[in-house]
C-alpha cells in the first residue's frame, strides 16, 4: 500500500495532463499512487494515461465516468473510494507539480488537519511553451525562465522563490484564508469519508471548498501551505462555468455554514 494517493481530476485536456504526469515523474518522494479522476474525457486522455502506465514507474489508475456534463464531485468520490492509501492529495490535471510537491504534502500532514496549498497561474503562451525538458530540469519553476518567456514580475513570484524561514513566514502572514481548493489540498481519507466526501449536487464554483467547510465543522482544521506546496496552473478556458450553477452552489455552501453541517446526504454514501 502506498503512503499517499494523488487524485488528479481531468476532462479533455490530454496535452496538459501529459505535462502534469511528467511532473509527477520528477517527484523526490516516490511512495505514492495516482488516481486519474476523469469526468468523461475522450480516447486521447486514455491514450496519455496508457502510455505513462506502460513507459513510466508511476502507479496509475484511470477512474473514468461517462460525460454527462460537469460532474467533478461525482468522479472525485469514485476516485476517493478507489484510493488505497490513508492520506489523499487532490489536484487538477492542469497543475504541474514542482519536484517537492508530494514530499511537502506528506511531511506537513498532521492528525485532525488538512493542508491548503495554492497555485501559480500561467498565461496561455507560457503554458504552451513548457516542454518536457523544462519540467525535468525544473526550469519552468524558476523566476528567470518565466520572466524570459514574458511573465510580468509581481509579488506572486515569491511562491516560487521562497524557502526555509521566508516560506514559513509567508505561509503564516498571507491574508488568503486556508480553504480546501481542489487544485492543491490534502487530508486523511478517514476524515474525508467521515463527512461523506464531495456533495454530488454541486457543479462548478466552490464545490471543493464546501467539502473543506464540512471538514472544519467536524473539527478538522486547515493549515496554510501556500508557499510550500507549489504547482503551476496551466491556462485553460472554463466553458462549463455558468451562473445558475454557481448560485446553487452558493446556496448549498450557505446551508453548510449556517447549519454547521458535517455530512452530506449526496456524497459517497447515498441515504
Amino acid at each position: 500500500m502506498p503512503q499517499l494517493s494523488v487524485i488528479i481530476s481531468t476532462y479533455n485536456q490530454p496535452e496538459w495532463l501529459e505535462k502534469v504526469l511528467i511532473g509527477y515523474q520528477q517527484q523526490s518522494f516516490k511512495d505514492f499512487e495516482i488516481i486519474i479522476a476523469d469526468d468523461g474525457s475522450s480516447k486521447e486522455t486514455e491514450m496519455v494515461v496508457t502510455d505513462f502506465v506502460s513507459h513510466s514507474d508511476l502507479k496509475i489508475k484511470h477512474c473514468w465516468q461517462a460525460d454527462h456534463g460537469f460532474q467533478k464531485t461525482k468522479i472525485l468520490n469514485k476516485a476517493t473510494v478507489a484510493s488505497t492509501s490513508d492520506y489523499l492529495l487532490f489536484t487538477d490535471g492542469d497543475c504541474i507539480p514542482r519536484n517537492d510537491f508530494v514530499e511537502n504534502h506528506f511531511n506537513l500532514r498532521q492528525p485532525k488537519r488538512f493542508l491548503s496549498g495554492g497555485y501559480f497561474k500561467l498565461p496561455k503562451n507560457i503554458s504552451e511553451s513548457i516542454a518536457e525538458e523544462n519540467i525535468v530540469s525544473q526550469d519552468c519553476f524558476k523566476s528567470d525562465w518565466l520572466l524570459s518567456h514574458g511573465l510580468k514580475k509581481t509579488f506572486k513570484l515569491n511562491k516560487l522563490t521562497s524557502k526555509g524561514f521566508k516560506e514559513r513566514f509567508l505561509n503564516n502572514v498571507t491574508p488568503t484564508k486556508a480553504t480546501w481548493d481542489g487544485m492543491n489540498a490534502s487530508g486523511w481519507k478517514t476524515d474525508i469519508v467521515a463527512v461523506n466526501g464531495f456533495d454530488e449536487r454541486m457543479a462548478y464554483g466552490g464545490e471543493d471548498r464546501e467539502l473543506g467547510e464540512r471538514l472544519m465543522n467536524s473539527g478538522i482544521k486547515p493549515i496554510q501551505i501556500r508557499y510550500s506546496a507549489i504547482c503551476l496552473h496551466l491556462f485553460h478556458e472554463r466553458s462549463y462555468k455558468n451562473e445558475p450553477a454557481i448560485a446553487k452552489n452558493k446556496a448549498i455552501r450557505k446551508e453548510t455554514k449556517t447549519q454547521k453541517r458535517k455530512w452530506t446526504d449526496f456524497g459517497i454514501n447515498k441515504r
